[in-house]
């Protein structure tokens, strides 16, 4: 057991004022911007939620986060979720094409050429680019005696 008559104990949590070091940290009261949503009237930053939404977080995580209902996130913020999601894009669009043509990374470089330019690695069968029919019907089988004498001439010449 535990002697509590000793000064020098102190119980879990309770710093020493006079021991150098990090203080507790105390909550203050503060305010900030931000609509008021759902039944409890939740303040939301509509900037907040278009950041999470920029970082690709679904809507599920956003309203887990604020504490309220996906159904009330996407009614008072569908704005800033389109935003964002619209910005993440060209982010992300952003960084491919830099990453292609700065960094010369041929894999993106490919990827991109398909994507926007149409290009493709199999070449399609188009009128111009038939491969020209045969069969063996299209040839006469009959041969002259002449067309055998010139056969007969040139496997002797050989």
């Amino acid at each position: 057991m535990k002697n509590t008559d000793n000064p020098g104990h102190r119980a879990h949590g309770v710093t020493d004022p006079n021991k150098p070091g990090p203080r507790k940290k105390e909550l203050v009261e503060g305010t900030f911007m931000g609509l008021p949503v759902g039944r409890d009237k939740t303040i939301i930053d509509p900037s907040e939620v278009e950041r999470l939404a920029a970082i690709g977080c679904k809507n599920t995580e956003i309203a887990n986060w604020f504490g309220i209902t996906e159904q009330t996130l996407r009614y008072n913020f569908s704005d800033e979720l389109i935003k964002g999601r619209e910005g993440m894009k060209i982010s992300l669009r952003r960084a491919m094409l830099t990453n292609a043509i700065q960094n010369n990374n041929a894999v993106l470089q490919i990827f991109l050429s398909k994507n926007f330019l149409g290009m493709m690695d199999a070449p399609t069968n188009t009128d111009d680019a038939k491969v020209l029919p045969w069969s063996d019907d299209d040839l006469d089988t009959t041969a002259t005696e002449e067309d055998m004498e010139t056969i007969d001439e040139e496997k002797h010449d050989q």
